[in-house]
């Protein structure tokens, strides 16, 4: 009895320690409303066509999960009609968070301003914006608006501290990458017994000095509504900052690495313990006169108390730990986003390399312009693709497409140096490629003789590597939708490089996952499929795939191609020989007959990639397996899409058509891993 009587007071200790930890968590999780501002510069219909467009975008804040570093910037419609929205959270909430506060915030706005062109919501942990002119990349400062609590006695060394972390902030804030802009502080002020806590954030579409302007003038608001007082808010459409004297902001925003066990609690945060007040237990529990029994009542009840509340600490330190480790994994995506800016090149860099673009260094155009060579200042060479003008896509947009694309690395890819962004000019900057297109070669008499069966076999699965590591091997599944000749290029080696990947995407947004309402692409090169409905897959690419490997062999070009007897397309002819066992005649007369069965074999493997039906065509995880194993056996393939003449056998039917397109890009379809 003794040794209960000693750990009473113990377990009463943690009782009244741990129940508020719990409690102090539940209300972190709140997310109430600030302010909101109607602009009444003009006036639409609850119901019209502008109203409808704002609805989708407030909507779209929820439902977009692509997005995770806190930063959303919309559009929709046309004309008068247009809408921009733009939704900013503070930067330590999850995206789960995130998007919860911005869907909250949004329709509030909604409700309060029913009929307005412009409108600005800001709650407590985040910041809806929308208006009927562009509003990306725009500094803002009206309307500004702030909040107060508490105050401070001695003003003037308050201000003092409070200059230097703001100065310090405000370099921070502004300095920050294109996904996030903000920066927090503390500053030790009353002779080092108190401590102010300080943000700054800024929209991260906004460039360094647009944003050190906006954090001046919400400075200069500060110093006239706010001096004085330990808690403020200064809000504006472009920026805020805000000051508590506690910290208010999750660790994970702290320069330092967060501890990955919750901070302390500090103990005027503290809430009075649920265990009874000392009135309520009965005299007995201090008094010899009280019995055993009501001693072990109290004991039992305080040690259930005790362990319950422990079970749900535990639940939660689990809980915050799981949590903390997503939102290190979320800003360190942020911060492989931010390491964008090291691929970004000056334009004047670039100008100087090509010689101002000149003519003379002009080494081909394409769909979406002309390419250059160039040579950097230290001697590094270089391809630069001149994007064409009217991209309808953002800066932001452009940087995330150019993170995606560099992340691609394969011996058999064209390799992506960098970017340059400055005004409409958008440049692509890639590795030099020295022994130019495949089309160069293959398709030129002259040069076509040095190249034997060997290399063109190893051009040939170079290739399809290649292809398989953008469909199944890659961190998105790309879909290059206009392989052919001119966008494989040759290093010094003869190894084959694969370019124009992922290049549709930076400039072209209209099509979806399966299907697309823009045909783009090569005559001969293209899957029947695509061509007549805009529906794609990795299909597409395994037809294009078989096409080059027919080209390859024969030395002639699928759209030009002439056999001097008939005016059969390649696929055609290649077709009618191979099943009259009449091979050689698809054979370039100058690769000899040394290799002839693994030639044929080829032309196999070249006829069941474009076959008609899409479900007949091999994967290309299977092509490799076929070039590389001759021992695999080959099915049977069907007829070739596009049998365009009546010359051809009686079971072989077909009298399409195809239109091509006179774009001649590609487009890349990209699926998550």
């Amino acid at each position: 009895m003794i040794m209960s009587n000693s750990r009473l007071p113990l377990l009463f200790f943690y009782a009244i320690l741990l129940v508020p930890l719990v409690s102090h968590s539940l209300v972190l999780q709140r997310d109430p409303y600030v302010l909101h501002n109607c602009s009444t510069s003009g006036n639409v219909s609850s119901n019209g066509t502008f109203r409808a467009n704002l609805n989708t975008l407030i909507s779209a804040f929820s439902s977009n999960t692509q997005i995770d570093y806190g930063f959303y910037n919309f559009s929709a419609g046309e004309g008068t009609d247009k809408v921009y929205a733009t939704g900013l959270c503070r930067a330590d909430l999850t995206s789960t968070d995130c998007r919860i506060c911005l869907n909250n915030s949004g329709h509030e706005l909604l409700q309060l301003c029913p009929n307005e062109k412009e409108g600005i919501m800001w709650y407590m942990n985040c910041t809806v914006r929308y208006s009927n002119n562009s509003i990306f990349g725009v500094m803002e400062t009206t309307p500004i608006k702030a909040l107060v609590s508490g105050s401070v006695p001695n003003v003037t060394e308050f201000d003092e501290v409070l200059d230097t972390l703001f100065y310090k902030l405000r370099l921070e804030a502004s300095a920050g990458g294109i996904f996030r802009k903000v920066a927090v502080g503390n500053a030790p002020y009353q002779h080092n017994t108190d401590t102010i806590y300080g943000l700054m954030q800024c929209s991260p579409d906004l460039s360094e000095m647009a944003c050190s302007n906006c954090l001046v003038t919400a400075l200069d608001y500060f110093q006239s509504y706010c001096r004085g007082r330990d808690g403020a808010r200064v809000l504006a459409p472009s920026c805020n900052l805000r000051i508590q004297p506690d910290q208010f902001y999750d660790s994970i925003l702290v320069e330092s690495p967060p501890s990955l066990s919750p901070p302390p609690v500090p103990a005027k945060s503290l809430s009075p313990s649920p265990v009874p007040a000392k009135g309520k237990f009965p005299k007995g529990t201090s008094s010899r006169n009280k019995s055993n029994s009501s001693k072990n009542t109290i004991i039992i009840i305080v040690s259930v108390v005790v362990f319950v509340v422990l079970i749900i600490c535990i639940c939660l330190c689990l809980r915050v730990k799981k949590q903390r480790k997503k939102v290190e994994s979320k800003f360190k995506i942020a911060d492989e986003i931010s390491n964008t800016e090291s691929l970004q090149f000056n334009f004047p860099t670039i100008r100087v390399a090509t010689d101002n673009f000149s003519d003379a260094n002009k080494v081909g155009t394409g769909g979406f312009g002309a390419v250059y060579k160039g040579r950097l200042s230290d001697g590094q060479e270089i391809a630069v693709k001149r994007l064409s003008m009217g991209s309808g896509q953002g800066d932001l947009e452009f940087k995330n497409e150019i993170l995606l694309m560099a992340k691609l690395h394969h011996r058999n890819l064209v390799k992506l140096r960098g970017f340059c962004l400055e005004g409409n000019e958008r440049l692509l900057i890639y590795e030099f490629v020295s022994n130019g297109s495949l089309d160069q070669v293959i398709f030129d008499p002259t040069k076509r003789a040095d190249l034997d069966w060997q290399m063109r076999y190893k051009i040939i699965v170079g290739i399809a590597r290649g292809l398989l590591y953008l469909h199944e091997d890659s961190r998105l599944r790309i879909i290059h939708r206009d392989l052919k000749a001119s966008n494989i290029l040759l290093d010094d080696e003869m190894n084959p490089k694969i370019a124009d990947f992922g290049l549709a995407r930076l400039v072209l947004l209209d099509q979806t996952h399966s299907s697309t309402n823009r045909i783009v692409g090569t005559y001969g090169y293209m899957a029947p499929e695509y061509a007549y409905y805009g529906h794609f897959s990795v299909k597409s690419d395994v037809f294009s795939f078989g096409v080059l490997v027919l080209e390859m062999i024969c030395g002639q070009k699928n759209g030009y191609f002439r056999n001097n007897k008939n005016e059969d397309d390649l696929l055609s002819y290649a077709w009618k020989n191979w099943r009259n066992m009449t091979t050689s005649n698809i054979i370039d007369p100058t690769l000899g007959v040394g290799s002839k069965p693994e030639i044929i074999r080829c032309i196999h493997i070249g006829l069941l990639c474009v076959q008609e039906n899409v479900a007949d065509r091999p994967t290309m995880s299977s092509i490799i397996l076929m070039l590389n194993g001759n021992s695999i056996t080959l099915s049977v393939p069907s007829q070739p899409a596009f049998l365009t003449h009546n010359n051809v056998e009686p079971d072989i039917s077909s009298n399409q058509s195809i239109l091509a397109s006179i774009n001649e890009a590609s487009i890349t379809a990209l699926y998550p891993r």
